[in-house]
């Protein structure tokens, strides 16, 4: 991971300097702080190379200026970058973060690099560091013969301020958010063959050492349990399931039967391979159906988050982990399954297997623990892409509260959500001539149907017995992207980390 330090401002000797520069009010450039050293020292020739590239601040420009000739032939930086940040004034932390992610690719070929962020307030200059930081991702593990001019050479990152120490301050708890966002990407881009159920069960066990308890349940416990959902998923494979639960003890109230506080929850569909099962899926594009677990790959990176920035909350996280394979012993169209819940479904299409996965995993979650509130994560539907496309992710909830604090928290980290609505004519499209219900409720409103499916397997709780409020993210569209976005490189996501860790840091702490 990307070296990063705030340190009081100096020109550097060798490497590249970042310029974070605001529009001028005239259109011209105001050059302060090492802008302005390095502009003097050479002359003048920072001033006129921006001119002369036609720079003037805006959102989204960026100059690059190559190593400009110091006076009196001192040592100085290879390159000069110059990033936009907009009309003075209307600079936002997450502005700041997308300028960031954008000056990454620019100096990835220096060892070093100095951004001069003097004129950055102190939650600006943590937020810049943290683009920097997300884009910077690579996962070139199984890559060998990679050319040396293509692999990234930068190591360190030095944030120029005055204000340091306040800046670090605020770093403190977004890198402990990036190493969760690192971590669910680096799950989520594993291949199938390395991270099957037992692997990604194994590597929960990792959390451990940020003070997260970790039980995983095998195949035996959750017969005992009668998780017939879950384990009509994973009968056509030799892969066993898992179930993995992970506890964070953050709000000082004591754990287990001595606790005090009701922990939020965070549930993960985690299908580390889906062929669709008996309803197999086409050949074409199969390959991304390793990434049928993001949604449990974002709730472990997320539990690394609570516990990496020391959260003062008490948080649980449950992933279903299985395979979705056709053979001799797998589930078939037209099979009745009993669930955790006693309900017994009709399956009717093996691929819609996550919703499965997810009503044996969220009764148990609510029987055990009584959350707070219970939100889900799942590639769910194709419908969802139909829908929305993959700029929003679809968001279900049966409570308002909830789901407004989702979206507002998505919005802040760039992680947005589009709320879908619910109702009973979508419910009745679910009804089976032979069980509780069907697995799926036909073409139509697909993504919709899906989630009052999970709807059902969604509790009461309290002397009022009123529902758990209740979240559903359909992240089919988000988890991967095809190109290179400001502070996501193209590949894993790891979507809503960070979106249920603001949500959790603006409501639920303390």
């Amino acid at each position: 991971m990307l070296d990063i330090a705030f340190v009081k401002p100096a020109l550097p000797r060798s490497g590249a300097l970042v310029l974070p520069l605001p529009e001028g009010g005239d259109g011209t450039l105001a050059l302060a702080g090492l802008a302005q050293a390095i502009d003097a020292a050479s002359g003048g020739a920072i001033a006129r190379g921006l001119a002369a590239a036609g720079f003037k601040g805006r959102k989204g420009q960026s100059a690059t200026l190559w190593a400009p000739a110091l006076e009196g032939g001192a040592p100085g930086p290879a390159r000069v970058v110059a990033i936009g940040l907009g009309k003075p004034g209307e600079l936002t932390p997450e502005a700041a973060e997308a300028a960031g992610g954008a000056a990454l690719p620019l100096v990835s070929a220096e060892r070093e690099a100095v951004v001069a962020a003097e004129a950055l307030a102190a939650p600006h200059a943590a937020a810049f560091a943290l683009g920097l930081l997300l884009r910077s991702y690579r996962f070139d593990r199984y890559r060998t013969t990679v050319k040396e001019e293509e692999k990234p050479k930068l190591e360190r990152v030095a944030l120029a301020s005055d204000a340091a120490t306040a800046a670090k301050t605020a770093w403190a708890p977004m890198r402990a958010v990036a190493e969760g966002v690192f971590l669910s990407r680096d799950l989520v881009s594993e291949p199938p063959n390395i991270l099957d159920p037992e692997e990604m069960a194994e590597r929960c066990k990792v959390l451990e050492k940020l003070g997260v308890e970790v039980e995983i349940l095998g195949p035996k416990e959750m017969r005992k349990l009668g998780m017939g959902a879950l384990l009509g998923v994973a009968q056509g494979s030799v892969k066993e399931p898992r179930l993995v639960v992970m506890q964070w003890h953050g709000a000082g109230g004591g754990k287990g039967k001595k606790a005090t506080t009701t922990p939020v929850a965070f549930i993960g569909k985690g299908v580390t391979f889906d062929t669709g099962g008996i309803s197999i899926k086409p050949a074409g594009g199969m390959e991304d159906m390793k990434w049928d677990m993001a949604g449990a790959g974002a709730v472990v990176g997320l539990m690394a988050a609570l516990a990496g920035r020391k959260a003062k909350v008490d948080a649980v996280g449950l992933v279903g982990l299985t395979e979705n394979m056709p053979s001799g012993e797998a589930q078939r169209p037209g099979d009745v399954v009993r669930t955790m819940s006693g309900q017994t479904v009709e399956v009717i299409n093996t691929d819609a297997e996550g919703r499965l996965v997810l009503a044996d995993v969220i009764h148990y979650c609510q029987e055990r623990f009584a959350p707070r509130f219970m939100v889900d994560l799942a590639t769910l539907t194709g419908a969802i892409i139909v829908a929305l496309g993959h700029e929003h992710a679809g968001l279900f909830s049966n409570d308002d509260t909830l789901a407004q604090q989702l979206a507002a928290a998505g919005k802040s980290v760039g992680e947005a959500l589009w709320r879908m609505p619910m109702g009973e004519p979508y419910d009745k499209a679910l009804k089976s001539d032979i069980a509780d219900m069907k697995n799926v409720g036909g073409r139509p409103g697909g993504s919709i149907t899906a989630a009052q499916f999970i709807l059902r397997f969604v509790g009461k709780a309290g002397p009022a017995q009123a529902p758990i409020p209740w979240a559903h993210l359909d992240i089919a569209g988000t988890a991967w992207s095809s190109k290179d976005l400001p502070t996501v490189p193209k590949g894993a996501t790891a979507f809503g980390v960070r979106l249920l860790d603001r949500l959790v840091a603006d409501h639920y702490e303390g």
